[in-house]
């Protein structure tokens, strides 16, 4: 099977070069009254970071992507809509069965993420036949926190730097496995979702599996709360859930939690420029990802009736590069 390594350089150094580039004058103005030893580091830091954009770019050139609509039936454009009482099913359904498999996740975040990579990169390789490896390194703070405060991680999509802000227990898993798509080249929130969810569902590690099932159940909660946290708070005392499980699921959305001034604007931007790059909108993280999950599992199950074949395999990948 073919091999193609993206260095990813920028995602090893000890700070990310991106908050070096921002902060750097900063924080030297700050602390030594001048701003020029920050303009040294800024510009040292900006060459490195420009060095790891070229070498990732160079190396991505050579990746075979999933083409989504020939490989699932679906893509971001085209999903049939879940309905609510679909929802409330997959709800109990997939509540059930995450409590039938749980363990609490006990890895170091360092172990538990080169296992998520490593899951991540054997089944995108069954699809196309071509492993895509990256590195594995996650941060736990940049300044995407600050600007961002509801997101649960981030990824640079030029340096493939990945931070997750906060432990989120039965979550994390599928956290980490939605950055890696993003490292590995698929950049729209609804295929990184979508991918990290697949991949997850079918591991034998009860803890990668249990972290999918975790993210099906939520998503469709935030669907039919109508984007009121008393209300996912009701919806969520229904469910089969209980026990620490339970609890991150409360961490999550509190019934309490209004957003603030910043956090709607920040969050209005970035549904913004998801749209402005072929997406639909934040929708995608949590209605997009379940129709897409919808139509595909419908597709594949009409496939099943007929009698006609279904395969995720390497004929149904596009062979353009990423660029």
């Amino acid at each position: 099977m073919e091999t193609i390594r993206i260095p990813n350089s920028a995602t090893y150094s000890p700070v990310s070069l991106t908050d070096l580039m921002f902060a750097a004058p900063l924080a030297s103005r700050l602390i030594v009254g001048a701003t020029l030893p920050g303009r040294l580091v800024q510009a040292a830091a900006a060459g490195m970071y420009a060095g790891s954009v070229i070498s990732d770019w160079a190396s991505r050139r050579g990746v075979r992507k999933i083409d989504f609509m020939a490989t699932f039936g679906s893509d971001v454009k085209h999903m049939d809509e879940m309905p609510p009482a679909r929802r409330e099913e997959d709800v109990h359904r997939f509540s059930e069965e995450l409590m039938s498999v749980y363990e609490p996740v006990t890895r170091r975040r360092r172990v538990l993420a080169g296992d998520v990579n490593e899951r991540l990169t054997s089944y995108i390789a069954g699809i196309t036949g071509q492993r895509v490896e990256t590195s594995s390194s996650v941060r736990e703070m940049t300044l995407t926190r600050l600007i961002m405060p509801f997101a649960s991680g981030s990824c640079d999509i030029l340096s493939g730097d990945i931070a997750v802000f906060r432990a989120t227990g039965v979550f994390e898993p599928h956290i980490l496995a939605h950055e890696f798509c993003h490292r590995k080249g698929y950049l729209m929130e609804l295929e990184a979702q979508a991918l990290a969810y697949l991949a997850l569902s079918r591991s034998r590690d009860p803890q990668l599996r249990q972290s999918a099932l975790a993210e099906r159940v939520y998503r469709n909660l935030r669907v039919l709360d109508g984007d009121d946290p008393v209300r996912y708070g009701e919806l969520l005392e229904e469910t089969p859930l209980s026990g620490p499980v339970l609890e991150d699921f409360r961490r999550l959305r509190p019934p309490g939690q209004r957003p603030g001034p910043v956090t709607t604007a920040m969050r209005e931007l970035y549904d913004s420029r998801m749209r402005l790059t072929g997406q639909n909108g934040l929708s995608d993280y949590d209605r997009g990802f379940t129709n897409f999950l919808y139509t595909y599992e419908r597709a594949r199950a009409g496939s099943r009736r007929t009698g006609g074949p279904w395969t995720e395999s390497p004929r149904h990948s596009s062979g353009g590069g990423t660029g």
